[in-house]
This record gives structure tokens, C-alpha cells and sequence, in this order.
């Protein structure tokens, strides 16, 4: 028996016996007729599994010559997800300022923003600023009386930075929450990549994102959500790096066989420290800024929290750990918590420079005089700082309105009809005769106007069957990437379970829009089959995935009037009413 097929044969993780000794007898008697186990991966590419390279037989039917084909195979990590990007880019720039009026909540958050960036918090506006800002922009009189807002600044700033760049006009406005809108699509292509291990994976999903009606009205209206829903996937972007970086590590720290390959170690890996993990602390600032763009970001600090820990369980169980959570919390816990936990708490508190540095004799912002005038009734309030005092007070007051939040709304939902699209949002409506406004002259009758979040129908429908496979990929074939995904979809949609008398809406789904995508991607790679499958599997299985992505395209096309305000003729507009809850 040589040493290579011995050391091939070998399963048991313990070191200092014979790989010879350790196989099962039947396996040792099946041996003398020509028997010989598979071969066990080596460690080094469970912990850090290398990406799919094309098939050569692809190259050779193009007619690419080797040394060219491994180049673009190269280049393609990037120059595949950037033209998904200029895509996202060119589709959500386009005609950027349209309609010119503030739309929806714009109303709040595109003033909000313009005091925040030159007063440091919101002022209350008169109930006819929206016709003045859009008549005099820049020039417009800022009011000097504070508003009470129930929402964190993070956002606000946002919006606002791109407001100094371009003005106070819809373009400005919509400035930032575009650029995130699209660079987001450029994150879920590169974090697709990695956990998919394919770069076509994950331009896949990363085009999916791009041509999704939700994702594509919420890049082009300056609200909170899509600036809370960049600084989440940025955050998860952040963890799959570390946990690659960890695991490679780990995998670097193991000793290899006389064979080269790379075998667990029970003692290396209990007693290995990874450092101070940079990426996880840039992961903590993300979900930070998070939670200060709006309060829903607390319920990924913890489930992402959660899931960086158990990936550190995993990598060590893998390296050969015996009692990898003892491990874990030996040596990774400690740093782990200090890098999310305290991190984003004082990204969040420092959020708020502007309202704890304005003035506190009445004209700073709302509730800052609240501890200088009577916020010192507690014996323990003298170890506090009247900032802080006044803070607690006012974030009190927020919770209070966030829990008991029930005003009736015309386009309100329940969560449980987000999935299928149930109830979308109308941001913009109007009803313009033939001739003007861009109504067809011929039209016969008046038009619609509309700006609709509503999600890609064919998309979100697919969508749903998704979220099921990656939970049977996840319970039944332990698939970290599936629970990964799970993890951060249930983030974003099940704390709203808790809250279905309140008044809540579909567009806080965008949030976890992208996870979705990343589940329909890994839906349709499984459609496609895995490299190892036969041709005509190959075929037929591209050929499906490949026609219900070109319906997804088509169906984005089809509303794409509804998406960006376009006067259409309004038997179109009634077309495109697929459901009667869209009206």
C-alpha cells in the first residue's frame, strides 16, 4: 500500500495513528479485490473553497486560445460585476430629477436633510414649503424652530451631502440614495461571488437586484430605507469577507501530510487567535450607520452578531476543534462582541454630533434643553451629562411613538402580503390631459402619472419558492450559504410579525431585497446544475433558468412607465394593474 493511498483513504481527524489502522475493517478486506475509498477533500478547500473556473470546452467552442481565456476568466471577477453595475448606473441616473416635485415622504426627509447639513438638526417647515423649495431651491429660508422627528440623522445625512453637491431640487435629493442604490448592486455581485464561489452567481443576482421595480424606485426617491438597506449589505459584504480571511487562517496555521495536503488539527485549531479581524470591525460601523439611518438595523446587529460567532464554530470544527464552542469563546467572543456590539453603539451616539452640540437655551435642537430644565429629578443623574440625559429622554419619546404607531394609512400592509407583492406603495400620481405633460396628444382621454413601489412581480414570485429552498438547503443540507441568506431575510422581514397593528409598509422590504436576490440566484444555480453535471442537464437546466430571467427583465420593462413617473394612456395604466390591491 503506498503512503498516497493511504493518506487519500484516511477520514479519522485524530493525529499520531496510522491512516492504515484507522479505516473501517470491511474497508481494509475490500482492498485485496481493488477497492479504494474516494478521496477526502483536503481541509485547506473546505475552509477556503476555490472558485468555479469556466469549462475549457466553452473556450473551445468560442475559438479562445488558452492563454486569453484564462485572462478574461481573471478579469471577469471585476469587469462582470462592474457592467452589471454602469447598467444599475445608467437605469437609475436616467432622467434623475422626474417627476420635479417631492414625492411621498420625500416630504419630510429631503427638508429634514437640508436643515440637518446646515443647522446640525430638523427644524419644523410651513405646510407650503414643498411649492417654495421647489420654486426657489438653494435660496429658501431655513425656519429656526426644531422639529420632533422619530427617525436618527444617519440618513438624513446622507441624503443631505448629496443636496450640498447638487441643490436643493429633486436631483440633489436623489442623488445619494441613486449612487448607494447602485453601488449596492455592486456589492450583492462581489458578495455573490464569494459565498457562491462563481462569478456568474453572482452577476446574477446583482442583475437581478438591478432590474427589480422595488430596488429601482427606492434608488431614485430620497427615503431612509434604501440608505438603511446599502449600510446592511455592507455589513454583510464585511462578515463574508472576515469569515474568508479567518478561515484562510486557519487553514494557512494547519500542517500538511507528507503528501501536501492539509489535514485537521484538534490543537491548532482550539488554541489559534485569528487577531484583531479588521473587516468585522468595518462590519460593526456598517451596522452602526445602520442603525442610525433607522432603528430596524438593531435586529441585523444582533442576528449578524450571531451569525459571525457560529461561522467561527464551523471554521473551527472544520480545522479539527474538538470543542469548538469552548473555542470560540476562549478566543473569538470577546473580540467579536467589542467589534459589533460597542462599535455601532458609538457610531450611532456620534450620529447625533449636531443635535448634542446645538444650543441648549431653547433654539438647539428638539428635547436638547429637556435635562437642563428638568431632567435632574433621579439620584443618579449627576453622573450623567445633560446631553446624554436629554438623548435617553428624547430616544424614550421615540419608542413610545414607534410602538404605538396605528394611524390608518392608504397604503398600508401586513407583512405576511410582501412576499407576493400584495400592497405596493404609490408615491407620485397624476392624471395629465393629451398634450401636456408628456400625455399623447391622440390619447383620447387623460393619462396616468404614476411612481409605483411596486417589486418586479415575476421576480418576488420567485422570490417566495426561494426563501423555501434555501431553508430545506440550510435544515437538511446543513448549507451555510443558505443560512446565511436566511439569517439576513429574516433580519429584515419577521421582526414586522411582531408589529402588524401598527402601521407599517411594503417598501420596508427593500431592505432585504438583495438576500432575495442572492436566494433566486442560488436557486437558478441549482436549476442549472452543478459543473459535474452531464450536457444535456447543462443545457436544459440554462436554458430554464435562462428563460425565467429573461421574463424577469421583461416583466421590469413592462412597468417600467409605472416605476419612473411616465404619462402613459390610461387603458395602459389599467393594464399594468395586475392585482386589484395595486389600485
Amino acid at each position: 500500500m503506498t503512503s498516497t493511498a493511504s493518506s487519500m483513504d484516511s477520514t479519522d481527524t485524530r493525529q499520531g495513528q496510522a491512516p492504515h489502522d484507522q479505516r473501517p475493517s470491511w474497508q481494509q478486506r475490500l482492498r485485496r479485490f481493488g477497492h479504494v475509498a474516494a478521496p477526502r477533500s483536503d481541509v485547506r478547500d473546505r475552509l477556503v473553497p476555490p472558485y468555479v473556473e469556466p469549462s475549457p470546452r466553452m473556450w473551445q467552442f468560442l475559438g479562445v486560445p488558452g492563454p486569453l481565456a484564462e485572462r478574461i476568466a481573471r478579469w471577469s471577477a471585476w469587469v462582470g460585476p462592474l457592467l452589471v453595475t454602469l447598467l444599475a448606473g445608467v437605469l437609475r441616473f436616467w432622467n434623475l430629477g422626474s417627476p420635479k416635485a417631492v414625492i411621498f415622504d420625500e416630504t419630510y426627509y429631503a427638508k429634514d436633510a437640508w436643515a440637518l447639513v446646515h443647522r446640525g438638526f430638523e427644524v419644523s417647515w410651513d405646510k407650503n414649503a414643498n411649492d417654495m423649495v421647489l420654486k426657489l431651491g438653494d435660496q429658501v429660508q431655513i425656519p429656526t424652530d426644531a422639529a420632533y422627528v422619530v427617525h436618527p440623522p444617519v440618513g438624513k445625512y446622507v441624503i443631505g451631502l448629496g443636496e450640498l453637491m447638487f441643490g436643493f431640487n429633486p436631483f440633489g435629493w436623489r442623488f445619494m440614495t441613486a449612487l448607494l442604490g447602485t453601488l449596492a448592486v455592486l456589492l450583492l455581485c462581489r458578495i455573490g461571488r464569494r459565498i457562491f464561489r462563481s462569478t456568474f452567481l453572482g452577476c446574477l443576482a446583482g442583475t437581478l437586484m438591478a432590474v427589480d421595480g422595488l430596488a429601482f424606485v427606492m434608488a431614485r426617491t430620497s427615503l431612509l430605507d434604501g440608505v438603511l438597506m446599502f449600510f446592511v449589505l455592507a455589513a454583510f459584504g464585511c462578515l463574508v469577507l472576515d469569515r474568508d480571511r479567518a478561515r484562510a487562517k486557519l487553514a494557512a496555521a494547519l500542517p500538511a501530510d507528507p503528501d501536501g495536503l492539509v489535514r485537521p488539527n484538534a490543537e491548532i485549531a482550539e488554541t489559534l487567535r485569528l487577531g484583531w479581524r479588521p473587516y468585522r470591525w468595518l462590519a460593526g460601523l456598517m451596522l452602526g450607520l445602520a442603525f442610525g439611518t433607522k432603528w430596524n438595523g438593531l435586529y441585523f446587529l444582533v442576528a449578524f452578531g450571531l451569525m459571525t460567532v457560529l461561522w467561527d464554530v464551523g471554521a473551527r470544527r472544520v480545522a479539527g476543534a474538538r470543542h469548538p464552542y469552548t473555542a470560540v469563546l476562549r478566543h473569538d467572543l470577546g473580540l467579536a462582541f467589542l467589534a459589533t456590539v460597542p462599535v455601532a453603539i458609538v457610531t450611532y451616539i456620534a450620529s447625533w454630533t449636531g443635535w448634542i452640540l446645538s444650543a441648549t437655551d431653547g433654539s438647539g435642537g428638539y428635547y436638547r434643553d429637556w435635562a437642563t430644565a428638568n431632567g435632574r429629578s433621579s439620584s443618579w443623574s449627576w453622573l450623567f451629562p445633560d446631553w446624554w440625559l436629554s438623548l435617553w429622554h428624547y430616544e424614550h419619546q421615540v419608542y413610545e411613538f414607534h410602538v404605538g404607531l396605528s394611524s390608518p394609512h392608504t397604503y398600508q400592509s401586513n407583512p405576511w402580503s410582501w412576499l407576493v407583492v400584495g400592497r405596493p406603495v404609490s408615491y407620485f400620481y397624476e392624471s395629465p390631459t393629451p398634450g401636456k405633460d408628456g400625455c399623447p396628444a391622440d390619447a383620447g382621454e387623460k393619462c396616468a402619472r404614476e411612481v409605483l413601489a411596486l417589486g418586479t412581480p415575476l421576480l418576488w414570485w420567485v422570490a417566495a419558492f426561494a426563501v423555501l429552498y434555501i431553508l430545506w438547503r440550510w435544515l437538511f443540507r446543513r448549507d451555510w450559504r443558505a443560512g446565511a441568506i436566511a439569517c439576513a431575510v429574516a433580519a429584515g422581514y419577521l421582526p414586522w410579525f411582531l408589529y402588524q397593528e401598527r402601521t407599517i409598509f411594503f417598501f420596508y422590504a427593500v431592505v432585504f431585497l438583495p438576500f432575495l436576490c442572492l436566494a433566486v440566484a442560488m436557486l437558478l444555480g441549482a436549476i442549472i446544475g452543478p459543473p459535474g453535471s452531464g450536457d444535456t442537464r447543462r443545457v436544459a437546466g440554462a436554458t430554464g433558468a435562462g428563460v425565467l430571467v429573461l421574463l424577469i427583465a421583461w416583466n421590469f420593462i413592462y412597468f417600467w412607465p409605472i416605476h419612473t413617473g411616465t404619462a402613459i394612456p390610461i387603458d395602459d395604466w389599467r393594464s399594468r394593474m395586475w392585482l386589484d390591491t395595486w389600485v
